[in-house]
């Protein structure tokens, strides 16, 4: 049937052609050029895919049903014939499909499912540039999928602003790319005010545009909050040039699919529209009517924080690939314009960070347990702080043993959830304790239906039970609860639970989540009632108007971590009976010899501990003198390095050690950095605190002794050459050179400090480290006060050293200043007297 031209037209030949000779391809083409709607279709009938299926991954659930309903629309068919999508909760394929949407988790089950792909042809990544960490994974399992099983599997990699030479040279694959637009876009950069805040300039925006241009306007801010603000200003006043009122919508992952789909069609009675996005419109979705893009230039992304363990929601300013995809978006229906609303002079990273290396990897890593191998190509390496940090929580959850799945894991998987929620969903088989564990799937996945609704997370299950029953608290957003709603019911189908209770006591919902988040499980601080004790060890602290307040016991599902100290954001009561039962392995007893803060002196304690909890701790008459060194070494974990007996002399030595280790790496000396030192104490420190009861017992001979210790003898001589403690110099005399590391641990310039007179006739600056290194030379006079800092001697003699000599002459008459500093004798003395 007859359809509309698209830019990439003309380059469909070429796709396919070059798909029948190459394996993989990586495809650029501008926002509107049709990849996503042209590109799979065009290649139904290529020779190569021999009547197999395509799969097409978009990263949103909005853009796959989009752009399954526009694909099967060019065919005249009903979406679930040729062309069909695979969302979450939600399937529309039959037998006769042959082009699939899928979105990236989808893409990752069929893969585990099914490594052998029966039946695929072709996988087709959508808006790669997103960097999401499902499409990393997605196609990493693709590549060893064909390397090791399907050498006839095609992967193309698309996106209308991707890194195409990195990728092309990673993938090895040729690359073509389209020029075409499909309409023009003007870009301006919207005049920013001082301390206007976002929702004020967004509204001047928007009334200029609507003043100024035709069609519907497109807003991109960065999340549900901002959008909220947004419509609040504009639903009374929005109107265009002529007076008439304007639909103010809104688009977002949350809405229902009835509401996503009344922003994706066109105004049935031609009323202009402005849209609040987020960063869902960026790819792959065509806004009938949009020829304006307001662009905030923010976005809210995951990110995780490694050092408080706990992952957040950041706005962040967005790259310019994402610029350029949102202003793509006024160009895809006619000639558009597009308003920045951020200086022309702000510079933006050319692409986006890639998620795997700022989200939190559980996720990830029980799927690499699950394929059984690690060590998959991705585009970018998976971190290995945020790698070990989700073992170590699959461990706790029952996901894997050592680097091994466990049944369990696979049954977790099969939900298709975070393994957290999937470790809950599997924690009872009474089908009502199921149920109630939907309900908080649903209910920790899910936007807060509560507005001001305080801290406790019961109090957001009672709401979405009085919804149920037709009497939903004022309080609460019943779209929120709608959605909810349905999310559970979702939930349920998929665990085969029954119906939830129409009430129940908050402990019950504790001792459930208690199994999503094991390390979250907290004890109320014997000191504080309001800091708590969280099972990995950290501390976190209630809000002073907290409904908590006065619980024992808490299971938290959301902290944010502030600067001092985390804050609960949402949690639970849990029953200490039911952590007993279901979690009898974490409670130990245990005769420890710890450090004594207070006293700076080794206890000896029996511990009871849930986790790292400490529930008990009493006095032990008779400590095992074995354990001391244990004691201290954790001390010094606590305290620092710095709680060591450092002389001079010893941080000189492990100054040198680490400079030569970074100005001859071929060396192979050991790393001597704070952070290297930390990390291997009960290597280096713990033998020489044997039998000691006080830090303070450690000799500073022992310290240098064990410090040393980490180099064997050829390598300590390697630092004595490559970084010498002294150096001689032109006046016979051997002088000290100084060593020194940046708060970083990087290595500084050395520092020659020498009277001028005792480098007379030297031409060039003294180098160290095999001549790789100059020397700094801090040039004294005749009483070892600084005339220069240098490290071109040669300069100084040709340039400074006759000022230098005219000055300093008459103040130091007995010393030589010779006019030919180049042909003087050096001398570290004055000269004789009468002469």
């Amino acid at each position: 049937m007859n359809r509309a031209a698209f830019p990439i037209d003309d380059l469909l030949p070429r796709i396919r052609d070059s798909l029948g000779t190459h394996t993989r391809l990586v495809l650029e083409a501008p926002p509107g050029a049709g990849k996503t709607t042209q590109v799979p279709p065009a290649l139904l009938d290529a020779p190569w895919l021999d009547g197999r299926r395509i799969l097409l991954l978009e990263p949103r659930r909005v853009a796959a049903r989009a752009a399954a309903h526009f694909m099967a629309a060019q065919r005249g068919e009903d979406v679930g014939a040729t062309i069909g999508y695979r969302i979450r909760f939600e399937n529309r394929v039959s037998a006769a499909t042959r082009i699939e949407v899928v979105t990236e988790g989808i893409l990752t089950r069929m893969i585990q499912d099914d490594p052998m792909l029966e039946g695929v042809g072709a996988i087709l990544l959508d808006e790669f540039h997103e960097r999401h960490l499902a499409a990393d994974l997605g196609l990493a399992l693709a590549l060893d999928v064909q390397a090791a099983l399907r050498d006839d599997l095609r992967i193309v990699v698309m996106s209308a602003t991707l890194d195409g030479d990195r990728l092309a040279t990673f993938l090895d694959a040729p690359r073509i790319a389209s020029e075409g637009r499909a309409f023009p876009v003007e870009i301006a950069h919207f005049a920013v005010r001082r301390e206007e805040r976002l929702e004020h300039q967004v509204r001047r925006a928007v009334e200029h545009a609507l003043a100024s241009h035709p069609g519907d306007v497109l807003v991109f801010l960065p999340g549900r909050r901002e959008i909220a603000r947004v419509e609040a200003l504009l639903q009374p006043v929005a109107r265009d040039a002529g007076g008439e009122a304007v639909e103010v919508l809104t688009l977002h992952g949350d809405l229902p699919v009835e509401q996503q789909s009344r922003v994706l069609q066109p105004a049935p009675d031609g009323t202009r529209r402005v849209v609040l996005a987020t960063n869902v419109a960026e790819s792959s979705v065509t806004l009938p009517g949009v020829r304006v893009v307001i662009d905030s230039g923010l976005a809210r992304e995951p990110r995780y924080d490694p050092n408080s363990g706990f992952p957040r929601l950041d706005v962040v300013a967005i790259a310019q690939a994402s610029a350029e995809q949102r202003a793509g978006r006024a160009g895809r229906v006619a000639a558009g314009w597009a308003y920045r609303l951020w200086p022309a002079s702000q510079r933006l990273e050319p692409q986006r960070r890639a998620e795997i290396g700022q989200v939190e990897l559980a996720g990830l890593a029980l799927e690499l347990a699950a394929w059984g191998d690690a060590d998959l190509r991705f585009v970018d390496t998976p971190p290995p702080g945020p790698m070990a940090a989700a073992r170590d929580l699959l461990q706790r959850l029952g996901a894997i043993d050592g680097t091994a799945v466990t049944a369990r894991g696979r049954r977790m998987l099969a939900l298709g959830t975070h393994p957290r929620l999937a470790a809950m969903l599997l924690a009872s088989d009474d089908h009502t304790e199921r149920a109630l564990a939907c309900d908080l799937a649903a209910l920790v996945e899910a936007r807060d239906p509560l507005r001001d609704g305080g801290d406790a997370l019961a109090a957001r299950w009672r709401a979405l039970a009085a919804f149920r029953s037709g009497r939903a608290p004022a309080s609460a957003s019943r779209s929120a609860l709608a959605a909810i709603d349905q999310a559970t019911r979702q939930w349920r189908r998929r665990a085969r639970a029954g119906h939830p209770p129409d009430d129940v006591d908050a402990h019950r919902l504790g001792d459930l989540l208690a199994h999503a988040y094991p390390d979250r499980i907290a004890r109320q601080h014997p000191d504080d009632p309001w800091r708590y004790q969280l099972a990995n060890g950290r501390i976190a602290r209630l809000y002073d108007d907290s409904a908590l307040i006065g619980e024992p016991w808490l299971v938290v599902s959301d902290l944010r971590h502030d600067r001092r100290e985390a804050r609960i954001q949402r949690a639970v009561p849990v029953d200490e009976r039911a952590l007993r039962r279901d979690f009898a392995d974490r409670f130990t007893t245990e005769d420890r010899v710890v450090w004594d803060a207070d006293a700076r002196g080794i206890a000896a304690v029996r511990e009871s501990r849930f986790d790292r909890i400490v529930l008990e701790r009493r006095p032990l008459a008779r400590p095992d003198p074995s354990r001391y060194a244990e004691a201290l070494v954790d001390a010094v974990r606590q305290l620092g390095l710095a709680a060591l007996p450092w002389t001079d002399a010893t941080s000189q030595w492990r100054a040198r050690a680490q400079c030569a280790r970074h100005w001859h790496p071929e060396a192979g000396l050991p790393d001597m950095s704070d952070a290297a030192l930390m990390a291997s104490l009960d290597a280096w420190l713990a033998p020489a605190l044997a039998g000691k009861t006080r830090l303070d017992a450690l000799s500073e001979a022992a310290l240098a002794d064990a410090l040393k210790s980490r180099l064997d003898w050829s390598q300590r001589s390697r630092v004595d050459t490559l970084a010498p403690v002294r150096i001689q110099v032109p006046s016979g005399q051997e002088r000290r050179i100084e060593y020194a590391l940046d708060e970083a641990g990087v290595p500084q310039p050395p520092v020659l400090a020498v009277k001028l007179q005792e480098l007379f006739g030297l031409a060039d600056t003294p180098r160290i480290a095999d001549g790789r290194v100059p020397l700094t030379l801090h040039l004294l006079s005749p009483a070892g006060r600084p005339l220069q800092v240098t490290q071109d001697l040669r300069g100084f003699w040709e340039r400074t050293y006759p000022e230098v000599r005219k000055e300093m002459k008459g103040r130091y008459p007995r010393h030589p200043w010779p006019e030919d500093p180049w042909s003087a004798t050096a001398s570290h003395r004055a000269k004789p007297r009468g002469t």
